[in-house]
């Protein structure tokens, strides 16, 4: 499975490349998109440095005093460590949400031993620590390891409002 997953990445890139600076239809696009996605490809949450958080998420250098969130999908950011116990209990289960609502929301993760600036900007104390992003709004911040349970009904009533 992952040698045709390689191939069909491969063949997407050459495709792109043998275009002579043509741009694929959308149609195409969307084609390989789901055959990548039948292929079994999970989604997983998505690692960022302060250069990514600041084009994805909110760029805090640029409009210090006022939150203008970036993405076009409500969030999740998981502020974590490697060595930390709870943060190593809910990894597992943000990787099941990530999969579960991967055309609905974004999960991020920030290494807070790597991104010391964006763990103090955003006031990190203790990790575990979790910032809910909604499309519209003020994001929330929740300290602690959070069951599955408790993640889906903040994700369909908060951020999805379902």
């Amino acid at each position: 499975m992952k040698k045709t997953l390689v191939l069909l990445l491969a063949l997407t890139l050459s495709t792109n490349v043998s275009c002579s600076g043509e741009k694929q239809t959308n149609e195409k696009i969307k084609t390989n998109q789901s055959i990548i996605k039948e292929e079994g490809k999970k989604m997983k949450p998505i690692n960022l440095t302060k250069k990514d958080f600041l084009e994805k998420v909110v760029n805090y250098e640029v409009n210090p005093t006022e939150w203008k969130y970036l993405g076009d999908k409500p969030a999740i950011v998981d502020f974590y460590a490697d060595w930390c116990g709870p943060c190593k209990m809910i990894a597992p289960v943000l990787e099941e949400l990530a999969d579960e609502y991967k055309d609905q929301l974004y999960i991020y993760k920030i290494d807070t031993e790597q991104e010391q600036e964006l763990a103090a900007v955003f006031g990190i104390r203790s990790i575990p620590t979790l910032l809910f992003i909604p499309l519209e709004g003020n994001p929330q911040l929740v300290q602690g390891a959070l069951p599955k349970a408790s993640f889906k009904e903040v994700i369909n009533d908060v951020l999805l409002k379902k």
